[in-house]
């Protein structure tokens, strides 16, 4: 069933979701826009404000010279007009149209910002086409160009688009005021460009000695105050924000709310990380990405807090040094995490190159900031971010006000909190004429966080497999959010991962694309991770109840001697209809005779080779590239989607036999 987010079954659905907190907060939203629309405030009272969060001295001859390199190659692509966005090339960001999406040619209507409907891309186009651009993370980029050369084209281009930005898009004018994590993370992308800017003799009149610069960050901020995510939607999107309010509160505090900004989101602030983060330091969205996004928001914020001189809760320190271990702790030999849940390629502070590794840059940030521990992986890339903010955060080995905590001793691989184990062969290193790892994600956590679990995806038991870093049998993705609700469907569905599907139906039933009505609960009976180590077996077992009056259980073995993978999926209740499906990574080909399969890719130039058996009592086909529906698909990234193998074993369980698969490397 194909669901429309914003049709009258939707809201009911979504209202069923929320409690009465919740409800009484979002009519009094209601209200409040009403009151905005024929009362609008004149603006800020503000003088004499001066800019004094600037970098140490420094900070930017740390850069190294190959990430400095990677950062003026983009620069100079975007001085050129060329930018790319979720799978879209653009050639007219010299002078861009802010409200214009290249995607479907079409231009979100004016007016009033409520009164747009940004869901709705008949009316819109695709919102997140016209959102990304006036995140103004490119323009991040520019600044830190010109920080790192001293070329003032780069100032002079970021000066030119902040102008038009804030001429096109007046206070609660445009589609541009109607997402608090858009004001948010434009808020961080304004503070970090006048940093950045600091040393170009316009910076002051683009900014604080500019009224419509002024009008446009206290409106923002103002926003913020009155409209934060509520209840169900207190997810990523309050964090960033929470993260936004309090930089500019910090770095701008150049009005009479300011301090009561600053507190107010402080506060909120260290909630919600709270919140929103495991006890083992994972997220509770359990969508990768998203625990990206937060770490890297949490960091930015801390950053502006520390230049500030504005204490901050210890514990605030300390989630995000749980998370940076978490990430630590799940990546594979190539610091890749897992693939799970939601992705839309979301940043909290973009000033770097492409090229640059996300998780790495993390990692090398958490360094710095919190020191690494001996069994962390090594991190050898570099990056134009870490330095800059390690230049601004207090390490925490500095901080007095730090609590004493207990990292881990040994690289955790069982994440009871959040259902994550990672199975893996014990580190092996190539060089020394040894095998590469093997990487073996197995899900058996929560549906996802909150009464809508919004990021999560159906795929309770999924197991996703690595070698060396390759997707062997990979988690296809995201894709897409808004627009295109097959698609939508498809890469969020039980079939689109790999695990098993019961009467053609979900684990857990979907209400609208960011809405779950019913979620499947899962528990993990077994996970001893420790058994690969010299040559042995670990092994992983878990059941769901999603599929109503069945339980699915799945035991999953990884022998590291014999290089071997064992899956076995029984299905405990009535005969149901069956399929199995396991997702091969895009490079991976596949040669499926009968009940077994040849799989071929290659690594770094080196061919690398594994036999998949599959179970005999199913009957197997190959999938590719297919649409009506879609099928055999694989999504590197929001917006971009790319043909890739499927297998799907289809029959029935009526009994107490077992479906058994294999999947032996070689070498």
């Amino acid at each position: 069933m194909t669901v429309v987010s914003g049709s009258a079954g939707w809201y009911l659905r979504r209202l069923s979701r929320m409690g009465p907190r919740e409800v009484g907060g979002r009519v009094g939203d209601a209200v409040r826009r009403r009151r905005w629309r024929s009362a609008p405030p004149d603006g800020p009272r503000v003088t004499g404000a001066r800019f004094t969060a600037v970098l140490p001295a420094g900070a930017i001859a740390a850069v190294p010279p190959d990430a400095a390199k990677r950062l003026v190659a983009e620069a100079d692509r975007l001085m050129d007009g060329h930018a790319g966005f979720f799978g879209v090339d653009r050639d007219d960001l010299a002078d861009p149209d802010w409200s214009y999406d290249p995607k479907t040619g079409r231009r979100a209507p004016s007016g009033y910002a409520f009164d747009v409907p940004y869901r709705d891309e008949d009316a819109v186009g695709d919102i997140k086409q016209i959102w990304e651009p006036s995140r103004h993370q490119y323009l991040t980029r520019l600044a830190a160009a010109y920080a790192v050369t001293g070329d003032e084209r780069y100032a002079e281009r970021v000066a030119a688009h902040l102008r038009s930005w804030w001429a096109a898009n007046p206070p609660l004018r445009s589609v541009h005021w109607t997402s608090g994590i858009e004001l948010g993370i434009r808020l961080l992308s304004w503070v970090w460009i006048r940093r950045l800017l600091d040393g170009w003799p316009g910076a002051a009149a683009l900014f604080e000695d500019n009224p419509v610069a002024l009008r446009q960050i206290w409106h923002h901020q103002r926003w913020l105050a009155a409209f934060p995510s509520r209840g169900s939607s207190a997810n990523n999107h309050v964090i960033a924000e929470d993260a936004g309010q309090f930089a500019a509160a910090c770095a701008f505090g150049w009005f009479p709310e300011s301090a009561r900004w600053r507190a107010d989101a402080l506060r909120s602030l260290e909630r919600q990380l709270r919140g929103n983060t495991f006890l083992s330091g994972l997220n509770r969205e359990l969508a990768t990405e998203y625990h990206g996004l937060v770490l890297e928001l949490g960091l930015v914020a801390v950053a502006e807090a520390d230049a500030a001189g504005v204490p901050v809760p210890a514990t605030v320190r300390l989630v995000l040094l749980r998370m940076t271990d978490a990430l630590a702790a799940v990546v594979d030999s190539r610091l890749r995490p897992p693939r799970q849940g939601d992705a839309d390629d979301g940043h909290g502070l973009v000033v770097d190159g492409a090229g640059t590794d996300r998780w790495a840059s993390l990692l090398a940030t958490g360094d710095a900031v919190f020191g690494r521990l001996a069994w962390w992986p090594r991190v050898t890339g570099t990056d134009v971010r870490t330095p800059l903010l390690a230049a601004l955060i207090r390490p925490y080995a500095n901080d007095a006000t730090a609590p004493a905590v207990s990292r881990p001793v040994d690289r955790p691989d069982h994440f009871a909190d959040a259902g994550m184990t990672i199975l893996r062969s014990q580190e092996e290193k190539e060089d020394r004429g040894e095998r590469p790892e093997i990487w073996c994600r197995c899900d058996g956590g929560p549906h996802g966080f909150l009464s809508i679990a919004a990021h999560a995806h159906a795929d309770a038991l999924s197991v996703e497999v690595r070698h060396d870093g390759v997707d062997v049998l990979a988690d296809p993705g995201t894709y897409c959010y808004h627009g295109e609700p097959e698609w939508r469907q498809y890469f969020r569905s039980t079939l689109g991962h790999n695990t098993l599907q019961l009467d053609g139906a979900d684990q857990s039933v979907s209400g609208g694309p960011f809405l779950w009505t019913r979620q499947a609960r899962t528990r993990v009976l077994v996970a001893d991770t420790a058994g690969a180590s010299g040559g042995g077996t670990a092994r992983w077992c878990a059941e769901h109840d999603g599929y109503q009056g069945s339980v699915h259980r799945r035991r999953v073995e990884l022998t590291a001697g014999s290089r071997e993978l064992k899956v076995v999926d029984e299905v405990r209740g009535p005969r149901r209809a069956v399929r199995l499906a396991f997702h091969l990574g895009p490079a991976v080909t596949a040669d499926l005779v009968g009940n077994g399969a040849r799989l071929t890719w290659t690594r770094d130039g080196e061919d690398r080779s594994a036999a998949l058996d599959l179970p005999g009592q199913l009957d197997w086909r190959a999938h590719r590239g297919e649409s009506d529906p879609p099928l055999g698909w694989y999504s590197a990234g929001f917006g971009r989607k790319e043909p890739t193998t499927t297998l799907i074993g289809t029959g029935f369980a009526d009994g107490p036999e077992g479906f058994t698969t294999v999947l032996r490397f070689h070498g």
